[in-house]
């Protein structure tokens, strides 16, 4: 087990946690999703509302206040760092650069039908031709490259609806 904190962003405020102040919490549960947490002598009740096992989103009632809370643990924040999650983090159908590179070709047109899986364009990155394909089916809205561009990672290169 690591002791690297856990990032947490509960509505909109970022906070860090450590294991041992996770394990430090006096926590009791009174029904299947519910909790009394005792805290720095402050108890508080908390209700489980819903849960995102994939997102690691979860909203709370606590003390009678709605709390969205979303955690990242130390390997979320190495595939963030390793930029693996580009793909899994973009609206259905935008297309962003993986990594810089090279636009050498685009394959499609504004207005075109595509299907998930369809050769958007290629980026030479590192002496490499990467074939960026559609993340989902739909219809090209805009293109924001050209080829022969240099992007940066992140930049949004095909729009999609």
């Amino acid at each position: 087990m690591t002791n690297q904190p856990f990032q947490v962003t509960v509505n909109n405020k970022n906070l860090e946690i450590t294991p041992q102040e996770a394990r430090e919490l006096d926590i009791i549960g009174y029904k299947e999703d519910g909790f009394h947490i005792l805290k720095n002598q402050t108890a508080y009740k908390v209700d489980i509302q819903s849960v995102d096992y994939k997102t690691k989103t979860f909203i709370f009632k606590i003390n009678g206040n709605i709390h969205t809370a979303k955690i990242n643990d130390v390997y979320d924040r190495l595939i963030d760092q390793l930029g693996m999650k580009v793909g899994a983090s973009q609206k259905v159908g935008d297309i962003k650069a993986p990594m810089p590179g090279l636009v050498l070709e685009v394959a499609v047109e504004v207005g075109q039908t595509v299907t998930k899986g369809d050769k958007v364009l290629i980026l030479e990155a590192m002496k490499m031709e990467n074939v960026i394909k559609a993340a989902g089916d739909g219809v090209v809205k805009a293109i924001y490259v050209t080829k022969g561009q240099a992007v940066d990672k992140g930049l949004l290169m095909i729009e999609m609806v």
